[in-house]
């Protein structure tokens, strides 16, 4: 049974970009999404000293979640899974035979709860885990294009802004069959300082002659990986922003989809055979050992190196050459690598890497 807080179709604020690599995921278990999208072929990234773009294309889409999502349950409901629309749960507890959940349309008791539910989750609450401390703030805005926005194949990157410990983005989108763009602001709780996203946001629409008070500006939080944190706790899991995303950029979409492939058959798995209570403390090493993880972990590494001391180092690796570029873009799309810009781009990463060692040992 899913139980959904809102009702089908139901707003969610996301700038939308899906990696192929999620669709390439949810097609390998016969399900399509159709929905109007806008289809990405490349990134461009503006660091504050150059600017640079790749385009090796089909890399993934834009998409609206209040399209996208409603898909996915209708999906899920023609596979037989009951959905429940405007259910909120209200407290989740292990009761020890399993987990009790009090919610607005009366109590239900489950064998297992995978707490999907995003930044704020309340299952992850009940097991008593901290909120974490990779936590990011981001606005957005839907707007007109403007001339001098970058080409609607693109999924723009704007880090010039040294203050800012995050990125602005222009999106292209499509709402209501208007070619639009999403614009926002992301920024990580990292440095002591940081800048208010609202304010940061006004400034970049009137600096592209746009008028944000004419604007309707979406807040949301997002919650970054921590490979440290428990993910299970007897019969309750978390998965998707419950469980973390990628806390560099926020990307989110394809590794929810990817925590999902992986929670299926471990949750077969765990039923298989079993008798009364589940326990599904083994998740969190489900998750660790998966490609997910691996991805996950280097992300929180380009973390550490993009938003500390070394970001100039690292905006000027990104665009001394297309080919860091190309082979983020072949990532995100989990498209075959092209290894000789794969051998290129790791060899400038590792001379890089030692060549700030050397420079931090002598300033030391």
């Amino acid at each position: 049974m899913l139980l959904e807080m809102a009702s089908y179709p139901r707003e969610k604020p996301c700038a939308g970009a899906l990696g192929a690599r999620g669709d390439a995921l949810l097609r390998a278990l016969g399900v399509e999404v159709d929905v109007p999208s806008v289809r990405i072929d490349g990134i461009s990234f503006r660091g504050a000293a150059a600017e640079a773009a790749a385009s090796p294309g089909a890399i993934g889409r834009v998409v609206r979640r209040l399209e996208f999502d409603h898909a996915l349950a209708r999906a899920a409901a023609a596979r037989g899974v009951v959905v429940r629309e405007g259910v909120r749960v209200e407290a989740v507890s292990d009761d020890g035979t399993g987990v009790r959940l009090r919610t607005s349309a009366g109590d239900l008791h489950a064998r297992a709860v995978v707490g999907c539910d995003g930044v704020g989750s309340i299952v992850r609450r009940s097991m008593g885990l901290a909120a974490g401390r990779l936590r990011a703030q981001v606005v957005e805005v839907d707007t007109e294009p403007t001339p001098n926005d970058r080409e609607r194949t693109l999924l723009h990157f704007d880090a010039s802004d040294p203050r800012l410990s995050g990125y602005s983005w222009d999106f292209p989108t499509t709402v209501d069959g208007r070619d639009l763009v999403c614009r926002g602001v992301y920024q990580l709780n990292v440095q002591g300082v940081r800048l208010e996203v609202g304010a940061h946001l006004d400034a970049r629409l009137l600096r592209a002659g746009i008028d944000p008070t004419r604007c309707g500006p979406k807040r949301y939080a997002e919650r970054g990986f921590e490979p440290a944190t428990s993910l299970a706790m007897g019969g309750r899991m978390l998965a998707g922003e419950a469980a973390g995303i990628d806390p560099v950029t926020g990307e989110g979409i394809a590794q929810a989809i990817e925590y999902g492939v992986l929670a299926g058959p471990f949750l077969a798995r765990a039923f298989g055979g079993a008798v009364g209570r589940i326990v599904l403390d083994g998740w969190r090493e489900e998750v660790s050992r998966s490609r997910l993880a691996r991805d996950l972990r280097i992300r929180l590494g380009l973390m550490k190196l993009f938003y500390g001391s070394a970001r100039p180092d690292v905006e000027r690796f990104i665009t001394g050459s297309e080919d860091a570029l190309f082979v983020g873009c072949q990532h995100f799309a989990s498209q075959p690598y092209d290894w000789p810009k794969l051998g290129e781009v790791v060899g400038r990463g590792l001379a890089g890497l030692v060549g700030m060692l050397i420079r931090d040992a002598l300033a030391w």
